[in-house]
Formats: C-alpha cells, structure tokens, sequence
C-alpha cells in the first residue's frame, strides 16, 4: 500500500528519541548499489548510535564502489548477498531497523522480503517520493538535499551536535556531496550551506573527500567514459541526450561497481539539455539513470514507464525488454512527449 504524504512525514524528536534510548542493538539497512548517499548516512549514523553505547551494524544488500571504501568503518558492514544466513541472524536478535535512503522493500529484493515480514520496528530516513507505509518512525522529507541531510537532523534534534566528529563529518559531507552533484543541484538550500558550516568544524577537508572519491578512476573506468560519450545521442527537437552501453562494451573495460556513477549528468555540459538517461545491461536486466533540469518530472516518468522512481530531476528503471527495445520505447516516449 503506498501511504498519500509525498513531501514529509516527521515524528518528534522525542518520539524518535524514546526509541532510540529503548533499544540496545540496532540495524542499518540501506538500498542495492549503494552511492555516496546510501553510504555516507549509514555510517554517519552508525558512528552516532555507537556513541551512544548502542551495539549496531550496517548492512547492505550487495557490494559498494571501491571509491567509498575510504569512507569510515566501511569495512565492517555486512553484505547480504555474501552473508544472508549471518545477516538474517544478527537481525532477527535487533530492537531497532533502520531504513535508509530507500523507501521501498521491493527496493532491495530478498533483503526486503525478509525484512517485511520480521516484527521489528523500523525506523524510516529518506528523502525519496512516494514512500510506502513500511515504517513504525519516520523521518522523512523529499524536500531534504540528501538522507545525509536528514541524519544531520536527527543528531541535532536530539541535541547530540556537538557529537559530530571529523568521522561522521566526512561520512555526511559524502552524501551531501555526492547526492548533489558536488552542491549544483536545485535541491541545494541555504540550509545545505549551514550544515556544511558546521561540518567544517571538525576538522575534516572537503578537498580531501571530493578526491577520494572523483580522482580515483582507473585506466579502463576513464576509457569507458570515453566510450559513453562517443556512443551519446542527442534528440535535439526534446533537449534530450542518452547513452546506451552493452554488456559487452562493460566487459571490454572491465566493469567495477560503481565505473557509471555520474556519467548520466554529462550530456548535461551540451547546451539546452535538460533530460538525460543512461541504458546499462548486466546479466539480461536493463538498468536505467534519468535525469532532468527545472520542472521536468522524471520521478513521474520512471514510475509509469520503467519500473522505477525516485526525485522530480533525478530517477531511475529497470527494463527486462533488451538493450535496444528499452532504448527504442524511451525514444517513442520522448518523441511523442510523454515525460
């Protein structure tokens, strides 16, 4: 069932309080093919929750991108499709799940199906559209630049800002960051601007984070980029660019988690786009990246169209028609203007 409030859902902060001060072992779970954001509140408030003597660990249904492995205690978390017996026992003995930066079971599949049916209270942080009623705690808010945005809250709210460190500073400003492509999005407030403030009170460098984790490409991710761009296509009478790449051509580069990330904002720099996508195929599924400038709802456009959602300029799909039907529906579409 998909609960009606699309812009926020906040209980107290006493209330979410409460039930943090209850619970003694606690769960953090966050979406498949975690990004900077996934990762970077995870952790963030990991780190939190161990400073206030909670026993917690983070999960995450498959394997993160190298460049996020320098992110603090990204060593200790726990794969679930290396380890679901181990995770499904560790969980099954928690006072507390929380559910980060997804808003959706069928977001993380089996993980999901497990976690759906345990009785478990679940505390829900994100800033996505359309969440569904999954959560007995919510802290929710689309308007919110990141979930990273949100755990900021939490901490303050509660009266724990003095608590940041440089730690959970650098995992906070990740997702800031990233989830803003490096603070140029629309979603980018005053607000963003005065916890980056704080942030940098605790020592931590933001040259040092944007480099570790946009200045670590190998040889092959750069070359791939190369191929993206040579195989982008412009339909120029709908400001429209994407770009489509094979299974194939990932393997001829030796394909990492993580080698795409961003590469559907850069048609982007070509003047008057303002809808991008990206196409990638892995193991017969289509993988989809929309993105969109001003009023352009490609969260509408994903949910009715790809199997997908996510922000009004910044969505994703799936497709299980091949590469080349998914890309000749998603041209029918832009051309006939159903965005």
């Amino acid at each position: 069932m998909v609960i009606l409030f699309y812009r926020m859902k906040k209980d107290s902060y006493k209330k979410l309080g409460d039930a943090i001060k209850k619970s003694k072992r606690i769960t953090i779970v966050t979406h498949m093919n975690p990004d900077g954001d996934a990762m970077g509140s995870s952790l963030a408030l990991s780190l939190y929750l161990q400073k206030l003597n909670k026993e917690v660990k983070v999960i995450v249904p498959n394997a993160f991108p190298q460049f996020l492995e320098w992110l603090p205690e990204s060593k200790k978390t726990m794969n679930f499709q290396l380890n679901e017996k181990k995770v499904k026992t560790y969980v099954s003995k928690c006072d507390l799940i929380f559910v980060l930066d997804f808003n959706n079971f069928k977001r993380i599949e089996k993980l999901g199906e497990f976690l759906s049916e345990t009785p478990i209270p679940k505390f829900m942080i994100d800033h996505h559209q359309q969440p569904e009623d999954l959560a007995k705690y919510y802290l929710h808010d689309v308007k919110a630049c990141s979930t990273c945005e949100l755990v900021y809250d939490l901490m303050k709210g509660m009266g724990h800002a003095k608590m940041i460190d440089k730690k959970i500073a650098e995992c906070l400003y990740t997702g800031l960051m990233t989830d803003t492509g490096s603070f140029r999005f629309s979603s980018v407030t005053y607000k963003t601007h005065l916890i980056l403030a704080e942030l940098l009170k605790t020592g931590m460098v933001p040259s040092d984070i944007h480099s570790a984790i946009y200045d670590t490409y190998s040889r092959d991710r750069m070359k791939l980029l190369g191929l993206a761009l040579n195989k982008m296509h412009i339909l120029p009478d709908n400001k429209t660019a994407y770009i489509a790449l094979s299974e194939s051509d990932l393997k001829t580069f030796n394909y990492q988690k993580g080698d795409t990330e961003g590469m559907v904002n850069y048609p982007f720099s070509i003047k008057g786009i303002n809808f991008c996508a990206l196409f990638t195929e892995w193991d017969g599924i289509i993988k989809i990246s929309f993105r969109s400038k001003g009023k352009l709802d490609v969260n509408k456009f994903a949910r009715a169209n790809f199997s997908g959602g996510g922000h009004i300029n910044a969505a994703g799909g799936k497709s299980n028609l091949s590469l080349e039907e998914t890309v000749e529906k998603f041209v029918g579409l832009v051309s006939s203007k159903k965005k």
